[in-house]
């Protein structure tokens, strides 16, 4: 007896899962292809702003860490053979 009421309270639990999910799931996923739309589009106006004409915008310079100083390092000369 235990054991049928267990399963069917199992099996009861699982459809109530299932039909929330199926009602909920496009919820979720509708609500996150707007918000990439909405992201999209707001990148499509950034891009779109008229700069003055013989003016840069500079965003970013990149620091050159790793770039290596003439200093630095031996010069080994070399002949080609042939």
């Amino acid at each position: 007896m235990i054991l049928l009421r267990f399963l069917f309270l199992a099996i009861l639990i699982i459809y109530i899962f299932r039909a929330l999910v199926r009602l909920l799931l496009p919820m979720l996923f509708q609500n996150m292809v707007n918000k990439a739309q909405q992201q999209g589009q707001q990148q499509q106006q950034y891009r779109s702003q008229k700069q003055p004409e013989g003016k840069v915008k500079v965003d970013y310079i990149p620091e050159n860490k790793s770039s290596i100083p003439d200093s630095e390092g031996d010069f080994v000369d070399y002949e080609e053979i042939k």
